[in-house]
């Protein structure tokens, strides 16, 4: 693996480990969101807001619709989550890892933070392994301001796409589901297609048939497949608003495959600056 410790940590090796030695946070997003957390949550764990803490406000034609936020911001919100250079962080959310566990884990691997993985099927598994649960509000101490200097993985704007998209030397990964990228249905942008040139590998392909995360051999497998030896540099993966793909980066991680290029502004961004969209007619 290229870090110390697995990406991905399984549920029935969470219930082992000591409260007290760990940070939890629980990354569930959508509707009601904080709500469901204040309701029930994992013993320990604490909140953080896909929109509020790991995306900026903003122009969607500008950076989509889950911009990266500043270093400044990031570096308050580990700040106020608790979280110092030394936590080990562990994250979950409701929906496999995609919701918004994956963007958190991306962020801290980012900036240089080693100590962190995602729970392997999220809130549910914690459930099914008889991890306690609790539903009052969570007391914890912040930690002083965590140094961070830059981004440290890859990222690709819109430009870079654009001259990758068509050259041989390069792949470009939709993560998002076939129907979307067919342009059949869009449920979040304006415009249903794909940034032509770019490859189809769904997120869901990470997954087993039962919501969790293949074996690493079988996602290097896969990857090896697709990727055909192309260094991490050539590779630029993107969804919808740069959410969903660092589920993808997570599995490739995983698999053990150095972490490939980011597009964080993704399919709502290109599809909001008249660039050239292959659309179902």
């Amino acid at each position: 693996m290229s870090n110390i410790l697995s990406s991905i940590i399984n549920a029935e090796d969470l219930v082992k480990l000591n409260l007290s030695e760990i940070v939890l946070i629980d990354s569930r997003a959508g509707i009601n969101a904080e709500e469901n957390y204040n309701s029930l949550h994992l013993k320990g764990a604490r909140y953080v807001d896909l929109n509020k803490d790991l995306a900026a406000a903003g122009d969607p034609a500008e950076g989509g619709r889950h911009p990266l936020p500043s270093l400044d911001k990031f570096s308050e919100v580990l700040s106020r989550l608790g979280i110092s250079p030394s936590s080990n962080v562990i994250v979950y959310d409701d929906k496999n890892g995609s919701n918004a566990a994956s963007r958190f884990w991306w962020m801290l691997r980012a900036i240089g933070h080693e100590k962190v993985q995602v729970l392997n099927g999220g809130l549910q598994e914690a459930l099914k392994a008889g991890f306690p649960t609790i539903s009052e509000t969570e007391n914890f101490e912040k930690t002083a301001k965590y140094p961070v200097s830059d981004w440290k993985l890859g990222l690709a704007d819109i430009e870079e796409v654009e001259k990758a998209r068509n050259n041989p030397q390069n792949i470009v990964i939709d993560v998002r589901d076939k129907n979307r990228f067919d342009g059949l249905t869009e449920p979040l942008d304006l415009i249903a297609g794909h940034i032509p040139g770019a490859v189809n590998v769904p997120f869901s392909e990470n997954l087993d048939e039962n919501g969790l995360f293949k074996s690493a051999e079988t996602l290097a497998e896969i990857y090896s497949e697709i990727l055909k030896d192309k260094p991490s540099q050539n590779i630029i993966v993107h969804c919808g608003s740069g959410v969903t793909a660092c589920h993808t980066l997570l599995a490739m991680d995983y698999a053990g495959i150095e972490i490939p290029k980011l597009y964080v502004g993704s399919w709502s961004e290109w599809s909001r600056n008249n660039r050239e969209m292959a659309v179902k007619n």
